[in-house]
This record gives C-alpha cells, sequence and structure tokens, in this order.
C-alpha cells in the first residue's frame, strides 16, 4: 500500500490518521461501487476537479471532508453506484457523490476509538464548477489522499480543525 502524502504536517495524532483516511475511502468505494481505489502517485491537478463534495464533522472531531473530482468520474461514481447507464447517470451525480462522501466520512470516524457517536456528520454539500475557493476560519491541519478511480483523479481532503 503506498502511503497517503500528509499535506501540511500536522498534529502527530492526525498524521497517524492517514492510513485510516485511505482505508475508509477504499473500502467505501470496494462495498458500494465494486471498484478499487488506487493511492496516485502523482498529485491530481485541481483545475480539472469540477465537482466537489463536502461533509462537516461536528464534536470530538471539528473537521470537514470533501471528494473532488472530475465529471466523468462523477458520472462513474453514480453509475456504478446506482446500477444504471453511464448515459442516465449524469443527472445523479450530486446524490450519489454527495452519498459516498457522507460514507466515507462515516466510515472514518468509526474507525477512530472514541468518535463514533461523539462525533456528528453534516449533511452532504455538493459544488459543481471549478471556479471557487473554500477558506476555512480556524486553524487546521489537513490529511489528503490522491487517488485514481477508473483512471480518474480523486482528490480525499479530511481538515481538521485545532
Amino acid at each position: 500500500m503506498n502511503a497517503p502524502r500528509l499535506h501540511p504536517a500536522g498534529d502527530e495524532n492526525h498524521a497517524a490518521w492517514a492510513p485510516v483516511l485511505q482505508l475508509a475511502a477504499e473500502e467505501v468505494f470496494e462495498t458500494m461501487l465494486s471498484s478499487r481505489l488506487e493511492v496516485s502517485l502523482t498529485p491530481a491537478s485541481e483545475d480539472t476537479l469540477d465537482i466537489t463534495a463536502m461533509v462537516g464533522l461536528a464534536g470530538a472531531l471539528c473537521g470537514v471532508l470533501t471528494i473532488r473530482c472530475n465529471s466523468k468520474a462523477g458520472v462513474n461514481m453514480a453509475s456504478k453506484m446506482l446500477g444504471i447507464d453511464p448515459g442516465t447517470a449524469a443527472s445523479q451525480i450530486c446524490d450519489a457523490l454527495g452519498e459516498i462522501c457522507n460514507m466515507v466520512a462515516g466510515n472514518f470516524k468509526n474507525k477512530i476509538s472514541g468518535m463514533g457517536d461523539g462525533c456528528m456528520l453534516s449533511v452532504p454539500t455538493v459544488i459543481t464548477g471549478g471556479d471557487y475557493s473554500c477558506h476555512s476560519l480556524g486553524s487546521s491541519s489537513a490529511l489528503r489522499i490522491d487517488f485514481l478511480f477508473d483512471r480518474e483523479s480523486v482528490l480525499i481532503v479530511l481538515e481538521i480543525q485545532a
């Protein structure tokens, strides 16, 4: 298993969570999409990622988990998740990607001792288009893992509020 990149170097405990986040994402994609995620050795070109799903975490862990991909990857995720033809899956991208983000966040928090009941998740939010900026108001560290899904870039970032 390739080690995910930690960006920037955060709290020691948070750095240890990178393999847990990787495993949580891989399990969701295998279970819900019958697909394998591969850790990418090349960082995603963020200019090409035009769909972002995000889920907030509050309680024992505060932060936000985001999954970013391009439209092609989003259509493939929706198609595989819902068992529908890719030609009709485009209208389901937001629902599918939001739910995948929610499941990755939930799977991750349940793998961290004491977080399952002590951390709540927000309703997923999905942004389409690439011309936006997101700024966190608190100081944070971030775990970033670049994946490949069906040869398309998928970026998963967990921003953790200090």
